[in-house]
């Protein structure tokens, strides 16, 4: 018996000291305003850690700084990784660590291998860290690191490696992310993700017609209103004369001849090039405007600091994204609609002439997203109202017909795509301030 409660002992404190081995301790950490936050929120690391130690992996996962080690290495080795530290010049909660399952490289592209580890084991670990330190004004963002493996073959033999997938997410797109309840809404807050496998920029698609026409164009029938989309087509197994016939197989058509078909519309210009190459060279052509903008236009645009204008891919184009932050003084009862609509109408709308006089004529980018948290004016002993997110995706020519007085707000949000916390949505911009829009 005594034996019994001994072991029993040995074993609870082996199980305590790996769930407090998941948090850095703070003396480990040189930098000082990062150990003094490791200090100040080591029970909350702890906390997340053991969230993500309950968490039922696919396949085993360990926290570790060390990537790229055999699990029975892993196993003996230091599982201390939840930590502070600076990524691109903000404070962010940072994960590492080993993820042992293994993908075939036959069967798994580059895209699909960092989209299951993130779906896998990224997601779980941010939403047990996310809800955490969401209110934490020290955490600007997430920085998640995962090692997994790839078979492939070599000269005919079986060859196994390891890769390595980070994924940051600034706070109010991880907050955006494990709030969302669709695949759509996931794919609205990776839009502001930075995605790296093996130090190469990658873009995940959660949503499958994205993902589809990110890989390859639809075929020209797959294109019409009434056929069913590729992916359909291609699983489809019904006969062709079944999808063609309305009537007996063979019966002639008693109606005349129907009018020949009326010549298919020119294709749309094509999207600019959206590689991270591309990307970086836009970038750094516009940064002396740039700067001068965020300097002249920041006591009305209120701009994010830990987020500079920057260029992104969206629905295969290439928008300069600016990121800011609306404070409103409606009610937080207001439809998020109706916040929406005075987002647009009471900070966006009088920017948008302002920010296009720093990117005058013909440039080598599709549009600009006006991107803004919303806030609600906080009264006295009233609980602040949770923010929304809201996007304006608005295409360069549709601005250039509002900037001279030739469209008005609302022809431009039609033109545009708006997203409501990640979401698609119609904006109806009277509708929204008037009798309210549901």
């Amino acid at each position: 018996m005594r034996a019994s409660r001994i072991a029993c002992a040995a074993m609870l404190l082996i199980v305590a000291r790996l769930v407090a081995a998941q948090a850095v301790a703070p003396i480990e950490i040189s930098d000082p305003a990062l150990r003094a936050l490791q200090e100040q929120s080591f029970s909350d690391l702890k906390t997340v850690g053991q969230t993500i130690a309950g968490h039922s992996f696919t396949f085993p996962f360990y926290f570790s700084r060390k990537l790229d080690l055999e699990e029975k290495v892993q196993k003996r080795s230091d599982q201390h990784s939840i930590r502070f530290e600076h990524f691109n010049g903000v404070t962010v909660i940072a994960i590492s660590g080993n993820y042992y399952g293994a993908y075939s490289s036959d069967k798994f592209n580059d895209e699909q291998r960092a989209r299951q580890t993130f779906l896998d084991v990224v997601v779980p670990i941010l939403k047990a860290a996310v809800p955490v330190f969401q209110a934490n004004a020290s955490v600007q963002g997430y920085a998640v690191e995962v090692s997994h493996h790839v078979i492939g073959r070599t000269m005919g033999m079986p060859i196994e490696r390891a890769e390595n997938l980070m994924v940051f997410l600034p706070q109010a797109a991880a907050i955006k992310l494990v709030a969302a309840q669709s695949n759509l809404a996931q794919q609205g807050a990776l839009l502001d993700a930075n995605v790296l496998l093996n130090g190469k920029q990658l873009e995940i698609w959660l949503t499958d017609e994205e993902q589809a026409a990110a890989k390859e164009p639809a075929p020209i029938e797959a294109q019409t209103a009434s056929t069913p989309p590729a992916a359909t087509i291609a699983t489809a197994s019904v006969p062709a004369q079944t999808l063609a016939a309305n009537g007996a197989p063979g019966k002639p058509d008693p109606k005349p001849a129907p009018a020949p078909p009326q010549a298919a519309p020119a294709p749309p210009p094509p999207a600019h090039d959206a590689s991270p190459q591309t990307l970086a060279a836009l970038q750094s052509s516009i940064q002396g405007a740039s700067n001068h903008m965020l300097k002249e236009l920041d006591p009305e645009a209120h701009f994010v600091t830990y987020a500079p204008p920057a260029f992104i891919p969206f629905h295969h184009q290439v928008y300069l994204e600016l990121s800011m932050s609306t404070t409103l003084s409606e009610s937080p009862g207001a439809s998020r609609y109706k916040l929406a609509a005075l987002a647009f109408d009471e900070h966006i709308s009088p920017l948008i002439r302002r920010v296009l006089t720093y990117f005058p004529g013909e440039q080598n980018f599709d549009g600009i997203s006006f991107s803004t948290t919303v806030h609600g004016r906080v009264k006295p002993g009233v609980p602040a109202p949770k923010a929304l997110s809201v996007e304006f995706f608005f295409p360069l020519e549709s601005l250039r017909c509002y900037e001279s007085y030739d469209c008005t707000g609302q022809q431009l949000i039609n033109d545009g795509i708006v997203l409501i916390n990640g979401e698609r949505a119609k904006l109806d911009l009277e509708l929204a301030q008037g009798s309210g829009q549901p």
